[in-house]
């Protein structure tokens, strides 16, 4: 072996703590870059290779076959700005008869004489196209179970219709629920109803004003009105995206500031290296190295742990992303995804790159000095630095340990400010994930509507498998004797009742659930972002994703269809709510009275008066309820957390390892200033310093330096969260008012302040240790 390469292993051997604090930094770096740069690259991949391969839609419009006509539409391909067109398709809004394959949620259906090609390319999974009437394709987006032969029968049409499916198929943008030849359309469409789609590819449509643009070109031409509904494909492509886009912005915090602290952890650990070893760099001077050799030399003493923290964060990363990428791989079918192998080499080339920099521009100073001035200086400290500091301490009515430990930060400013910035940062992570499990669950409980004391849940849809020989099971319970039950209770207090319906809207596809309250449910734990609460018939609340989808804002107008009859209501109010992918609608019920609206689905939540017991109220209200079939409970509606919970796992992982590596930073710089001060510890205990008054004095050491960094750091961590918090809420389409993101109060900044003093104390036991046992006699022979 070189001399170099023997002075690089000596080095990484002796200096054990300093190679494991390096080591550490750069797993975690390497490890949240390799997650977060990977999510970012292909979060939006299955959606995107999907999209070029059909040729799928920028914008669908949906428009009223009774104010326009098909030669109209034909048109309005040759709008500026267009570049394919695929349409008229004649579509109607139906309700199929539930049966084992699904419910009677109801469907768009399309009338398409095939696939398409140059736009929209619907996609066959299995089967193959309807070639004339009485066949059908359904979408896998569909509510119902595409099981080929089956049939699905219209009942509510003249002649109860009956298709049997010959295919399964999937549109890249969701325009329909299930296609037909346009000849079916005829018996699917009653007079006066239905409507035609039309689908548009644009030369520029990568941003929501370019598809706005292009919406307004198309429609330019055509009568007011006849657009009824649209569908973008970023909004679609948001949709696909939400369950790895979401986990981007966090990432990137955590690998910035991974990155961040791995540079001055890998500065001060050198620089601090440099200044202990200042005699050695004279020896190896004298014994023929050259300044480029010694540089050399502590760049690869930092560049070894490095590399294998690198290998440890690769395989960490890896192991994180699996369970997140299989479930972006899942959205449209395609093999689980991996990390793409450009994205390991380029952060590992990065990260790398990055530590040698650090190391070169630290060790710069070993190359610059001279031999006779490194041999004569030897390791210790400047006698002059911190002497004012010391006798200002020393001033103060505190015991003497104390007052040494306070005045020792000035001794060796460079130093303690490295340890102050590693504080810093551990800090701001620990501040921002405590944010952020605040938000999320302030997130969940607007999902769950948990408000209530007491809920009876909703049963079941009647639809599945039934015995032979039953036509239908027996009704559902009758609301109304649930809420008469109910309001007689002893102790009811506030209560409403939800019913759940499935209905769509013009321009989209797939169902949207239109929840009616009975009595007032502004109580009931929906969290308003803006506008305001229903306050008649005729009004609606709606989640910010609907608004996205449907091009739509509060004062607008939108219709329910699906029902007995078109049910038009008012946008009042934007409410946090992302159950259903946001693809829903409160309203009151006398809004859906007139559509007669199928009252199955009917949950009942109520508030106790003050004093109650919830658990005697439960088991006296489940007596009453027991002969309607249905079953009273403590608590409100359930919410999943999967999500969540990963986000929380996640964070918290990153940030136990931030504060662990911040730690090492301090044990690193207080080790090397307690080695440097050993005779001079030595002189304090024969003075008489006792081990206890030792550790005393270096642990007091940090404790400027920790309390500095904690104050610092918490409004750092508050600030990261209300920019972080935000955009993980676009990420998947939800805005999140202030009373969701404004989650710290005076109370809790106080512990987080002091969590920095907790890490730099946790990082000074170790060496407070370590010079408390050491011998008197030892430290005062030593040089």
């Amino acid at each position: 072996m070189s001399a170099l390469g023997n002075v690089v292993r000596s080095g990484v051997g002796r200096r054990r703590v300093q190679t494991l604090v390096i080591g550490l930094a750069t797993m975690m770096a390497v490890a949240a870059s390799v997650l977060g740069g990977s999510l970012l690259v292909v979060s939006g991949a299955p959606f995107e290779d999907a999209f070029a391969e059909q040729h799928g839609a920028h914008l669908s419009v949906a428009f009223d076959a009774s104010e326009v006509r098909a030669g109209q539409l034909s048109k309005s391909k040759d709008a500026e700005g267009v570049s394919g067109s695929a349409g008229p398709f004649r579509t109607a809004t139906l309700s199929p008869r539930a049966d084992e394959s699904g419910p009677g949620w109801p469907m768009t259906v399309v009338g398409r004489g095939d696939p398409g090609r140059a736009v929209d390319e619907v996609k066959l999974l299995d089967g193959r196209w309807p070639a004339r009437s009485g066949e059908i394709v359904l979408s896998t987006d569909s509510a119902r179970i595409p099981t080929m032969g089956s049939e699905v029968t219209f009942a509510q049409l003249p002649g109860d219709p009956a298709l049997t499916v010959v295919g399964v198929a999937r549109s890249v943008t969701g325009t329909a629920d299930a296609w037909v030849v346009p000849s079916q359309m005829a018996a699917l469409t009653a007079p006066g109803s239905g409507g035609y789609q039309m689908l548009y590819r644009f030369t520029d449509a990568d941003t929501a004003a370019r598809i706005t643009a292009g919406r307004k070109a198309v429609t330019r031409s055509l009568p007011a009105g006849a657009a009824v509904g649209e569908q973008s494909w970023l909004t679609v492509k948001k949709t696909a995206e939400r369950d790895t886009a979401v986990y981007v912005p966090f990432l990137i915090a955590f690998g910035a500031l991974s990155l961040v602290m791995s540079v001055l952890i890998v500065g001060n650990v050198v620089a601090s290296a440099v200044g202990a070893g200042t005699r050695r760099i004279g020896i190896l001077k004298a014994v023929g190295f050259t300044p480029a050799l010694v540089v050399r030399a502590y760049v690869g003493q930092a560049l070894i742990p490095a590399a294998a923290g690198a290998v440890l964060g690769l395989f960490a990363g890896h192991l994180l992303a699996v369970p997140v990428l299989a479930e972006a791989g899942e959205v449209y079918g395609t093999s689980s995804l991996g990390i793409a192998p450009w994205v390991d080499l380029t952060v590992i080339a990065g990260v790398l790159g990055l530590v040698a920099a650090t190391a070169w521009a630290s060790a710069l100073r070993a190359g610059r000095l001279r031999t006779v001035d490194a041999l004569a200086v030897g390791r210790s400290a400047s006698a002059g630095r911190g002497r004012r500091a010391a006798r200002l301490a020393g001033r103060l009515p505190l015991p003497q340990p104390v007052a040494l430990g306070l005045a020792r930060p000035f001794a060796r400013p460079a130093r303690a400010l490295g340890m102050g910035a590693a504080i810093l940062f551990g800090a701001i992570a620990v501040t921002f994930t405590v944010g952020m499990g605040a938000t999320l669950g302030e997130v969940m409980k607007a999902k769950a509507h948990d408000a209530a004391d007491v809920v009876v849940p909703a049963p079941m849809p009647d639809f599945g498998p039934r015995a032979p020989g039953a036509e239908k099971q027996r009704p559902g319970p009758d609301p109304a004797e649930v809420a008469v039950a109910v309001k007689s209770a002893e102790g009811t207090g506030k209560y409403y009742s939800a019913t759940k319906v499935r209905t769509t809207v013009s321009g989209l596809t797939g169902t949207v659930d239109a929840v009616a309250f009975t009595g007032d449910a502004s109580w009931g734990g929906f969290t308003l972002v803006s506008g305001r609460w229903l306050d008649g018939t005729g009004e609606a609340v709606v989640p910010t994703p609907f608004l996205a989808a449907t091009g739509t804002r509060v004062g607008d107008t939108i219709t329910l269809d699906g029902l007995a009859e078109p049910v038009t209501v008012r946008i009042v109010g934007e409410v946090l709510d992302p159950r259903n992918n946001g693809m829903q609608v409160f309203t009151d019920a006398s809004t859906l009275a007139a559509a007669h609206p199928d009252p199955t689905e009917t949950s009942h939540h109520i508030a106790l008066t003050s004093g109650t017991d919830v658990s005697g109220y439960v088991a006296t209200l489940n007596k009453s309820l027991d002969p309607l079939g249905v079953t009273a409970r403590a608590g409100g509606l359930d919410a999943d957390g999967d999500m969540v919970a990963t986000l929380n796992a996640l964070s918290a992982t990153l940030t136990l390892m931030l504060v662990a590596v911040a730690a090492l930073g301090v044990l690193n710089g207080v080790l090397l200033d307690t080695r440097e001060r050993v005779r001079e510890i030595g002189v304090h205990k024969a003075l008489g310093m006792t081990p206890r008054q030792t550790v005393v004095m270096v642990v007091t050491s940090v404790v400027v330096t920790g309390l500095v960094a904690g104050a610092l750091g918490v409004p750092l961590g508050v600030a990261l969260h209300g920019w972080v918090l935000p955009a993980m809420g676009d990420s998947v389409g939800l805005r999140f008012p202030e009373s969701v993101i404004d989650v710290y109060d005076g109370v809790e900044l106080l512990p987080l302040v002091l969590g920095g003093l907790l890490i730099a104390t946790l990082g000074a036991l170790l060496p407070a240790g370590w010079a408390a046992r050491a011998r008197t006699a030892t430290a005062l022979r030593t040089e």
